[in-house]
């Protein structure tokens, strides 16, 4: 575990050294505040013609404003997850340094552990900056903080997974391009895959129950 650790500290250095990192977790933010700050304006406008009607339903903000946008950052995911992932293995490929990685005295399985761990710390900062957006709403408002702590913790599972799915490709292909637009493929396959299970295969199906289970959509909105 320590050699992990170490691979894990060095494939961070490595993102941060380069404006990768900071370029993601820019356009991220970006993103992300685009779209919170126009669900409260929503909320905010919703609730003032609301009153101005007379009417008295409640305004929920985990409802209205909290729920949909972790599942917006679900779906931000699919673009970002092939960033980083897609430099793991196929940059050391390229450069040539692969070797020397599978020849040092550490397990296969430490090398690949290190660097999806690395991937997954920096989507979980990805992550924490999203939370400075929910800090105006605990500071103005009373959201129920546990299901947006659930929320966040599903964010970061459905992350580890694909993450470690592009972690994969990455290893097939020393072309950085390749292994991002394959694992595109791939996520945004497992989003869509119930799309076509509906129409096509009839109800009660196994192979319908199954593409369930796998779609990861499906999964986010249970959480």
């Amino acid at each position: 575990m320590r050699n992990a650790l170490v691979i894990c500290r060095k494939e961070l250095h490595s993102y941060f050294v380069s404006p990768v990192a900071y370029i993601l977790l820019i356009m991220f933010g970006l993103i992300f505040g685009f779209f919170f700050w126009n669900a409260l304006g929503y909320f905010v406008v919703e609730g003032m013609e609301m009153q101005m009607r007379g009417s008295s339903f409640p305004m929920n903000l985990n409802e209205q404003i909290i729920r949909p946008l972790l599942q917006n950052v679900s779906v931000i995911g699919l673009f970002f997850i092939p960033l980083i992932t897609m430099r793991l293995f196929a940059e050391e490929k390229r450069s040539g340094t692969i070797e020397l990685l599978a020849t040092s005295p550490v397990r296969d399985a430490e090398i690949i552990t290190g660097k999806w761990l690395a991937a997954v710390i920096l989507y979980s900062c990805m992550l924490l900056f999203t939370a400075v957006n929910f800090a105006f709403l605990f500071k103005y408002g009373n959201p129920d903080w546990k299901p947006l702590a659930v929320g966040y913790l599903g964010l970061l599972l459905q992350a580890g997974a694909l993450l470690a799915i592009g972690t994969f490709v990455s290893t097939l292909t020393k072309n950085q391009i390749i292994a991002g637009a394959a694992t595109f493929g791939i996520c945004l396959l497992l989003w869509v895959l119930e799309w076509s299970a509906d129409t096509k295969l009839r109800p009660g199906r196994t192979s319908l129950r199954t593409c369930r289970w796998l779609r990861t959509s499906t999964h986010s909105r249970e959480a």
